[in-house]
Formats: C-alpha cells, sequence, structure tokens
C-alpha cells in the first residue's frame, strides 16, 4: 500500500532545503522570550471538553473541502464560538495550507494556535514561532525517538508547547516517556485513513491522572464527544466536520458538551 505520510515527509523535506535558514533562526531568536498562550492551560481550565478548531482547505484522503475559506472570519468565528484553540495547517502541498493563514489567524486570534504541520526539522520550530503558533504538532510516527526528544526541547527552550501525536500503543508509551505538554491520539490511520474512535478509547486506558489527552479525527457528532468524554478526554479536535458545516455555530455548539 502506498504510504502517504512517507511521501508528505518526503517532500516536506525537499521544501525545507530551499529556506534561508540563517534568517529564519535569527528572526526567530529575536522572539525566543515571548511567550505563547498555553493550549494545555486552555483544556485544563475548560468546563466542557476543550474544543480545537481547525482551518483546514483539504486533505489528502478527502481532496478539497473549502479552498475559498476565509481564514480571518473562520477564526473570528471559532473564537466566539467557544474554541479552546485552533489549528491551523501550513502544509502547502497536502492541504493547500501556508503560513500566510498563521499569519492571519494569530492577528485575530487570542486564544492558542497549534500550527499543524508534519515537522521534522528545528527551522519550522522557527517558522511557527515567526508567524505567531502557540503550539507545534510532532507525529511520533514520523520521528525516531531520539529527533522527537531534540525537536520538543528544542520547542521548549523557543517558548512553544508540544502536542504530540501518536495512533497506537507502542508509540503511546514513547510519548509518555518524553512527556510533551499534551498527547493527541489520532483516530485515523495515517497509512490507511482509516477512521474509528476506538482507537482513542483503547488507548485511553493508559494515560495517568496527569497526563493530558485529546482525540483527533473522525469526531462528527454529539454522540461522538459523549463517548470520548467518558473516557477521560479533555479535547478534540476537529477539522472536516467545521469547514464542510453550513451553520458552523451550530454545529459548534452540538460538540461543544
Amino acid at each position: 500500500m502506498h504510504n502517504i505520510l512517507m511521501e508528505i515527509i518526503s517532500k516536506k523535506r525537499e521544501d525545507l532545503k530551499l529556506l534561508n535558514r540563517e534568517d529564519i533562526h535569527a528572526k526567530a531568536m529575536e522572539l525566543k522570550d515571548r511567550k505563547g498562550v498555553s493550549l494545555r492551560e486552555c483544556l485544563l481550565k475548560s468546563s466542557s471538553i476543550g474544543v480545537i478548531a481547525e482551518i483546514k482547505k483539504a486533505s489528502p484522503s478527502k481532496g478539497n473541502l473549502n479552498l475559498d475559506l476565509n481564514v480571518e472570519e473562520t477564526a473570528k468565528l471559532y473564537e466566539e464560538s467557544g474554541a479552546s484553540g485552533v489549528s491551523v495547517l501550513t502544509e502547502e502541498r497536502y492541504f493547500k495550507g501556508s503560513y500566510s493563514d498563521l499569519e492571519k489567524a494569530r492577528k485575530i486570534l487570542t486564544i492558542p494556535i497549534l500550527n499543524k504541520d508534519f515537522f521534522v526539522d528545528k527551522i519550522q520550530i522557527d517558522l511557527c514561532k515567526i508567524y505567531g503558533g502557540d503550539v507545534i504538532l510532532l507525529i511520533l510516527k514520523a520521528l525516531t525517538q531520539d529527533e522527537a526528544k531534540e525537536m520538543l526541547e528544542y520547542a521548549h527552550y523557543m517558548n512553544l508547547e508540544v502536542l504530540m501525536e501518536v495512533h497506537d500503543e507502542e508509540e503511546l508509551f514513547r510519548a509518555k516517556e518524553l512527556r510533551p505538554d499534551i498527547i493527541g491520539i489520532n483516530n485515523r490511520n495515517l497509512e490507511t485513513f482509516n477512521v474509528t474512535l476506538d482507537t482513542t478509547i483503547n488507548l485511553s486506558n493508559n494515560i495517568g491522572e496527569e497526563e493530558l489527552i485529546i482525540s483527533e479525527s473522525g469526531i462528527k457528532t454529539k454522540e461522538d464527544v459523549e463517548k470520548l468524554k467518558a473516557h477521560g478526554v479533555k479535547g478534540i479536535l476537529v477539522g472536516e466536520t467545521f469547514v464542510t458545516s453550513s451553520n458552523l455555530k451550530e454545529t459548534f455548539k452540538e460538540l461543544k458538551l
């Protein structure tokens, strides 16, 4: 079976070679001490399940979702609807995202922003800092343990939080060893694109009280949220359901329990 994750990462590494690393790093270092908004704290203090609403124009599994999506209007609506945070895709080839989208969202939002991308190089952490992200995503399937540790430590050095994404028990225990700010359980298998909430439900049995977990992908209904909440999930990351909704405020109300 064709592995889309490895294809995306291969292309990402090619694109990163074209960047002016010295200039980007110098600019990021000027901003190093700027504190971001803590997504972990926002999720912990939320009385209802925290919703991380995603600005997502396309995906490899579903193709174009909403190419005309207005980033500023959507970000404003998410915050007004009670989002705990907003996730912004910056991957260009497959998700049609950009750092321009991240910058636009930052100008509108006071809540934390998760920079959703395929992080394989510290230069991406610098870019997240420059364009106003508060949290980076580390997909453990894409990184060795040493790479993940190095990226985590550098993100913390740059005053950014880390959401570490896992899909199976082995990856979960790797994440627990590294102790990120938040653990995200992805219900979508990144190799087959099959989605089941059972992934979160089964893995949640291995989560300690001090560990904060969110569930990602495939969350569409109130019943889905109730099921996840019953298993100790503190937050949900929702993209497709929101960006394809004909009534975003109503959809938001249904999922924020």
